[in-house]
């Protein structure tokens, strides 16, 4: 079996569980990845966040598609 290329390290921190605002925190760069919710995933948690940031699942499919 070969050598992995590549090890990721990411720290997940809850910033807002009742708005589900978290934030990735990734080896290698020195700006977080913020997620939260928008649009029907807002609607789905029946929540109402001041600042709307992409879902998980946003990020999910753009790294399927990229």
């Amino acid at each position: 079996m070969s050598k992995p290329i590549h090890l990721t390290s990411i720290q997940i921190v809850q910033l807002d569980s009742i708005n589900k605002i978290k934030k990735a925190v990734i080896d290698g760069f020195s700006e977080p990845v913020i997620y939260g919710v928008h649009g029907g995933v807002k609607e789905f948690y029946k929540v109402n966040p001041e600042t709307e940031y992409p879902s998980t699942l946003d990020h999910i499919v753009a790294a399927a598609g990229g």
